[in-house]
C-alpha cells in the first residue's frame, strides 16, 4: 500500500468515526443509544412487538410481484392503503393486453371502498427524483380518476424522503422495496431477466395474520398528521400462518408527533441479527454504506464464528448514486479476507447487459430475514422513513435462500440446497470468473471513494 492509500484509509476512518459518534451522540440523546452502544444480538428488537401466527411470501421480481398486488386490489372489499415513494396514475400492474393503468384500476375499487394513496412530495429544489412536480401531477391526476384519496407528505428531513413502499388491501399487506412506477427504472423484470435496457431485481413480501394490523396502524398513523383524518383501529386478521414476524421502521426524530423521539428499530434490528450471525450472511441491496454495519460485518471476518463462515453481497453494477462510497466499504471488507470468506457480486443478462439490484433483503443462518424498503446506507437507517418486516420461519427463510440463488445461478447445473460454503464455493465464486447470470463486482476501490458517504452523512444529517 502506498503512502496515498494510507492516508486516504487514515482519513476515511476518521471521518467514519466523526460519525458513528454523532450518531451515537444522536440516538443517545433520543433514547435509543443502547442500538449502537450496546452488543445486543438475536433475531428480534425488543423495541417492537412479535405478532404470531402469520404467512410471509416473498414475491421476487414486478413480473411476478405486481399481478399478485393487482388482483388482490380488484377484489378488494373493505379498504386499499398505499404508500409509496411515488406511484405514477399510468403506470400498469401487468403488461397483458388491455390492462388497466393504475389510476383505472383504484378508481374501480373507490367506487365500493375507502381507497387512499400516501406519495412522497419529493424534494423542496429538484435535485433528484421524484420532483415535487411530478408529485403534484401525479396526486392531480389520481384525485381526478374518481373517489380517490391521494395526499403528498412533504415532511421529510433536508435532502431526504419518505421511501416505504407498502400496500394494504383488507386482510392482506405487502412491504417492500417495488414502488408502482417506472420512474429511474421500469420495475417489470421477471426472474429469467430477458435482454432490456436495464433490469430491474426487486421483492416484495405478501402478509397474512395478525401483522397486517401493524403494517395498517403505521399506514393510519401517518395518515392522520398528513391528511387530517382519523381512520378506524384496524381489525386484527385471524391467524394465517405458523411464522412469527416483526414489523420494524426508520422513522426521524421530530418528523410526526406518533413518533416524537423517532424509530429506529429497523437499525436495531439489522445490528442484531448481523452480531448473531454464526454460519453466513447472504445480503442483496441497492446500497452498502453504513459504517455502522460494514463494522459488524468487519468484526465477523476478523474473528470468524466458524470455519466456514461466508458472506455473500449481491449488489449493483452502478447505484443510482454512491457507487465509490459501496465500493469503499466493499474494498475494507476484502482486505480484512485473506481467507476468501467474502464474495462481492451483481447481476448481468445474456452476457453483460446489467440488472439492477435494488432489492432490499438480507438472510442470517438460513434463521432470520429482513426485507423491505430500506437500504444499508445513512438515509435508510437513520433519515428516511423506512419500513422493513423480520422473519425468523427458518423453513420461509431457507426456501427464499434457495429460490433466489436458483434464479441467480442458474444453468451452472449444482445444487443451490447443499451446504451454504460448498454452494459459495463451487457454485457461486467459479461463477464469477466466466460467463454467467451472475459476475463480480467491478471497480472495487480501497482508497478514498468510501470518504464521500461518510462526508455527505456528517454534512446533511442533523
Amino acid at each position: 500500500m502506498g503512502l496515498l492509500d494510507v492516508l486516504d484509509a487514515r482519513l476515511g476512518d476518521g471521518l467514519e468515526n466523526m460519525l458513528c459518534s454523532h450518531h451515537t451522540r444522536r440516538l443517545r440523546r433520543l433514547g435509543w443509544g443502547d442500538v449502537l452502544e450496546g452488543d445486543g444480538a438475536g433475531w428480534f428488537t425488543p423495541r417492537r412487538p412479535v405478532q404470531h401466527g402469520n404467512s410471509i411470501e416473498v414475491l421476487v421480481d414486478g413480473a411476478n410481484a405486481f399481478p399478485v398486488i393487482a388482483k388482490a386490489i380488484e377484489g378488494a372489499q373493505k379498504y386499499v392503503h398505499i404508500a409509496n415513494w411515488h406511484a405514477s396514475p399510468d403506470f400498469r400492474l401487468t403488461r397483458e393486453p388491455g390492462a388497466p393503468q393504475l389510476r383505472e384500476l383504484l378508481s374501480a375499487a373507490a367506487e365500493r371502498i375507502p381507497v387512499r394513496v400516501l406519495l412522497w412530495a419529493g424534494p423542496p429544489v429538484p435535485f433528484f427524483e421524484p420532483t415535487r412536480k411530478r408529485a403534484l401531477a401525479a396526486q392531480k391526476e389520481f384525485q381526478e380518476s374518481g373517489a380517490i384519496r391521494c395526499e403528498l407528505d412533504a415532511r421529510e428531513r433536508t435532502l431526504h424522503c419518505h421511501h416505504e413502499k407498502i400496500v394494504i388491501v383488507d386482510d392482506v399487506a405487502f412491504v417492500g422495496g417495488l414502488d408502482m412506477t417506472a420512474v429511474e427504472g421500469d420495475r417489470h423484470d421477471s426472474p429469467e431477466h430477458p435482454p432490456r435496457d436495464l433490469g430491474w431485481h426487486d421483492h416484495i413480501a405478501r402478509l397474512g395474520g395478525p401483522v397486517v394490523a401493524e403494517v395498517a396502524a403505521h399506514f393510519a398513523a401517518r395518515w392522520l398528521e398528513i391528511a387530517g383524518e382519523t381512520l378506524p383501529s384496524p381489525e386484527v386478521p385471524p391467524e394465517a400462518g405458523s411464522s412469527s414476524v416483526q414489523l420494524v421502521r426508520t422513522i426521524p426524530e421530530k418528523t410526526y408527533d406518533f413518533a416524537p423521539h423517532g424509530d429506529f428499530s429497523l437499525l436495531d434490528s439489522y445490528l442484531r441479527a448481523l452480531r448473531a450471525a454464526e454460519s453466513f450472511v447472504y445480503v442483496e441491496n441497492q446500497f452498502l454504506w453504513s459504517p455502522e454495519i460494514t463494522e459488524v460485518l468487519l468484526e465477523k471476518l476478523h474473528n470468524p464464528p466458524s470455519p466456514d463462515f461466508r458472506m455473500v453481497l449481491l449488489l449493483p453494477q452502478k447505484p443510482s448514486n454512491g457507487a465509490d462510497t459501496t465500493r469503499g466499504q466493499l474494498g475494507r471488507l476484502l482486505d480484512a479476507d485473506p481467507d476468501k470468506r467474502v464474495l462481492a457480486a451483481t447481476l448481468v443478462s445474456h452476457g453483460d447487459a446489467p440488472v439492477y439490484i435494488h432489492a432490499k433483503l438480507s438472510i442470517v443462518d438460513d434463521k432470520w430475514m429482513s426485507v423491505g424498503s430500506a437500504n444499508l446506507n445513512e438515509h435508510s437507517l437513520f433519515n428516511d422513513t423506512e419500513v422493513n418486516v423480520v422473519t425468523d420461519d427458518a423453513s420461509v427463510v431457507r426456501e427464499t435462500r434457495l429460490k433466489l440463488w436458483a434464479e441467480h445461478l442458474e444453468g451452472l447445473g449444482g445444487d443451490v440446497s447443499g451446504p451454504v460454503h460448498e454452494v459459495v464455493d463451487t457454485l457461486w465464486r467459479p461463477a464469477l470468473e466466466r460467463p454467467a447470470r451472475v459476475t463480480s463486482l467491478p471497480g472495487v476501490s480501497r482508497r478514498a471513494g468510501r470518504l464521500q458517504g461518510p462526508l455527505r452523512g456528517l454534512l446533511v444529517d442533523g
